[in-house]
């Protein structure tokens, strides 16, 4: 099965990294069922890729998730660059590296960013700019705030100061 594939490539392209920064531990593969809108199904297939901390230490967790997230968004940035490369369309697919609950727990944070921002346009119909996301946040937010129709989104700036802007839906 294609779906298989793509996620023991996942794994093991993930086991070998950490191997080779002297990290042995096993990868969990899940297949997120993300609830994709009809006609939306241009989407990657996602793939959550768990490294299980149970035999880490609390400082190689530390390392692993870095500042704010860079080393395990860097991580992450890696895994969907080298694993899609050369990929046939279909066989290409969208991976989440997580690590002790944070990248759950980062999600339930950009959710109420990008719930705060809402209810701050809505409130002054004034647009709201969200600094410091990383664009897989900004992905994030752009799929959440799709559901309102009152509302869109775009990214504005350059790397490292991309943001992005909530405002009221022009009308058409």
């Amino acid at each position: 099965m294609m779906t298989d594939s793509r996620m023991a490539r996942g794994q093991q392209w993930l086991k070998t990294l950490l191997q080779l920064t002297g990290i042995n531990t096993e990868i969990k593969g899940d297949l997120e069922v993300a609830a994709i809108a009809e006609g939306d199904s241009q989407e990657p297939d996602n793939y959550w890729l768990t490294i299980d901390h149970t035999n880490l230490t609390p400082e190689q967790v530390r390392v692993l998730i870095g500042p704010d997230g860079v080393v395990l968004d860097a991580i992450q940035y890696l895994a969907n660059s080298t694993l899609n490369l050369n990929q046939p369309h279909e066989e290409q697919a969208s991976y989440t590296v997580e690590l002790n609950g944070y990248r759950v727990k980062r999600q339930a944070e950009v959710r109420a960013i990008a719930e705060a921002a809402a209810e701050q346009v809505r409130a002054t119909a004034r647009e709201v700019e969200i600094k410091s996301l990383s664009s897989a946040e900004r992905r994030q937010v752009h799929t959440f705030l799709k559901e309102f129709s009152d509302l869109e989104t775009f990214s504005r700036g350059k790397e490292p100061h991309r943001n992005l802007v909530v405002r009221l839906a022009l009308p058409e």
